[in-house]
């Protein structure tokens, strides 16, 4: 059985992931039954419930590693943000979660399979010197008995296992839906600390924020850059706005025709588009990669703001108040045409557009709150996504990469927070990003 490089490089540099990629190799894997799959793209997502068994050494007899249990409540953890999979309790499985041996041959299917299990998780670990073990992780179906997901990872030690939670959270989510990008993508937001509001970002779970931005004022409206290698933001000072760019470089504060500087966002091709008032109204214009000014994108009387592209770049959903009140309109990028996507409701802002061009996710003012609606491009179906308390507002949607989940902020426990759901409305499930309110979040895939 072929084992994983070494997690231990992982702790040289958080915001680099490649060394991640070269963890974990798979037992060689039958051809998946496709009884067990689930379409989180399709309209009847089904839910698997998993059993996540107890941990073993692989040695009988040995201990177990302290860090084997703290694995195990990550993964556990990790699943939480898996709305397609239940987590079964002890009490749910007939005998408990426990198994003689982490291979088929210690599992009781029958037991599992009567108890509605649809898949079983295994885990066996060695100690392999102190502080540092190795370990295996396998997932089967319990109605075949076959291998759907084994992994070994080695030379791991304390720190390594969020890490090693989620790149086996990647592949398990992969193997069942054919998507595992959520566990490998980065989210940027903005947090409020005193009077300042920077730039910070995390795992899209949350875990390891780091600051990229210390600055004195205010930073809103972040946007990655498909590539995660760079990010744009608004900043508001006293004495106007400023274009913010942050890269490996460091940090850029960047002045720009007219005195409003709102909604940047990145298109495939590394350009920017962003909304000024050159012209007296804010418009959208395009911005080459040294950022200065091509041509406008979106003019009107009345507001264009909110720009966000599709894959493609051929795309781009904004708001615009050229209707009277706030509404969606798309633009096909080619040819300039316009089509207003939305009629309902009397402000609807803050569109977000999947990656593959078909759903715009956005926020409307329903009964005096925001709520995150999903609109589909081509049936032109609406459906409402969040239904927070009455009082508080879900607000600032941004579809994932992978075009399944969603992140918005909310103000539902009386300060701005973020949260997920996905396409279908799951959840709302919370991200911890820390002390002080959370705002403005957007994506990209760990590089």
């Amino acid at each position: 059985m072929n084992r994983a490089t070494s997690p231990r490089r992982l702790a040289a540099a958080l915001i680099v992931l490649s060394a991640l990629f070269c963890l974990g190799v798979a037992w060689p894997i039958e051809a998946r039954a496709s009884s067990i799959a689930v379409d989180i793209y399709g309209p009847g997502q089904r839910q698997l419930n998993i059993a996540q068994t107890a941990p073993l050494p692989i040695e009988p007899g040995r201990e177990l590693p302290g860090m084997a249990h703290t694995l195990q409540e990550r993964i556990r953890h990790n699943i939480g943000y898996m709305p397609f999979l239940f987590q079964m309790a002890e009490s749910d499985v007939l005998g408990g979660l426990k198994v003689t041996a982490p291979t088929a041959e210690g599992i009781e299917f029958r037991r599992f399979l009567l108890s509605r299990a649809d898949i079983i998780m295994t885990s066996a670990w060695r100690e392999t010197a102190p502080e540092t073990g190795a370990v295996e992780l396998r997932v089967y179906e319990a109605l075949s008995g076959q291998l759907l997901l084994g992994k070994a990872y080695d030379d791991v030690r304390p720190i390594h296992v969020p890490d090693v939670a989620d790149l086996f959270c990647s592949e398990l989510m992969k193997v069942l839906t054919g998507q595992g990008e959520f566990f490998l993508s980065q989210l940027a937001f903005t947090r409020k600390e005193g009077q300042a509001h920077n730039v910070w970002a995390a795992r899209a779970t949350g875990r390891d924020p780091r600051r990229l931005t210390n600055l004195p004022h205010i930073c809103t409206s972040t946007a990655f850059r498909p590539d995660g290698k760079a990010l744009a933001f608004t900043y508001i000072q006293p004495d106007g706005h400023r274009l913010g760019i942050w890269d490996e470089s460091g940090v850029r504060l960047i002045n720009l025709k007219g005195s409003a500087v709102i909604g940047p966002s990145f298109l495939p091709d590394g350009n920017l588009a962003l909304t000024l008032n050159i012209a007296g109204a804010p418009d959208i214009y395009l911005l080459d990669r040294d950022f200065n000014i091509l041509r406008p994108l979106a003019q009107s009387w009345n507001i264009d703001v909110s720009p966000s592209f599709d894959a493609t770049g051929s795309k781009m959903v904004f708001t615009s108040g050229r209707a009277g009140n706030p509404h969606i309109f798309l633009l096909d990028v080619p040819t300039g045409q316009v089509t207003r996507v939305t009629y309902e409701g009397k402000y609807n802002t803050s569109p977000s557009i999947s990656p593959d061009g078909r759903l715009v996710t956005f926020s409307r003012m329903v009964d005096g709150w925001h709520r995150i609606f999903v609109h589909d491009l081509q049936t032109g179906r609406e459906r409402q996504l969040t239904f927070g308390p009455p009082g508080y507002d879900d607000e600032a949607p941004a579809f994932a990469p992978d075009g399944y989940y969603i992140a918005f902020t909310s103000d539902r426990t009386g300060e701005y927070k973020l949260y997920l759901t996905t396409r279908h409305g799951d959840g709302p499930m919370y991200i911890e990003t820390g002390p002080g309110e959370a705002k403005s979040p957007s994506w990209a895939l760990k590089r």
